[in-house]
């Protein structure tokens, strides 16, 4: 079930297009900041929208910035893209891997991170580069990817 609040700021953002549907991108994010990620219950906000709950899946799980299981309390994308790769991306991965004791997919025992891989930031200039929430990292060594990781701490 949808908050009211939740509802109130979808509707808020419904006033912004001329179809609802088009509106469905921005609704599940709007439950993903209140909620962490968006479970499988997505009937209201299908309701809503006046589309059927398997239209909203559809659309919830081609975005990859919409996550469907409980994700850290901050996510790390790491791209994984031909710059990237060529400078250093296995290394950097395997680093972030011991570093926070998950795999690509899996969110650390405390809560804190899940890390994900991401095929382009669009940061080739800087690669290897990686993404904690919306914040851009480049260049990045194993002291710099350390003293990053301690700023989420």
């Amino acid at each position: 079930m949808l908050t009211e609040e939740e509802r109130k700021e979808i509707r808020d953002e419904l006033k912004r297009h001329a179809h609802k549907q088009a509106a469905c991108v921005e609704a599940l994010k709007i439950v993903q900041r209140h909620r962490g990620w968006v479970s499988d219950e997505v009937r209201d906000i299908a309701e809503l929208l006046e589309m059927t709950p398997d239209e909203l899946d559809g659309v919830a799980t081609f975005y990859s910035q919409i996550f469907r299981r409980p994700a850290g309390k901050h996510v790390i994308r790491v791209c994984d893209g031909v710059s990237c790769w060529v400078m250093g991306y296995d290394i950097v991965r395997r680093h972030l891997k011991v570093r926070l004791g998950i795999d690509a997919g899996e969110t650390s025992s405390d809560g804190q991170f899940t890390l994900l891989p991401i095929s382009c930031l669009g940061a080739c200039n800087i690669a290897p580069a990686m993404m904690i929430d919306d914040e851009l990292y480049g260049n990045l060594t194993f002291e710099k990817i350390d003293g990053i990781l301690e700023k989420y701490r």
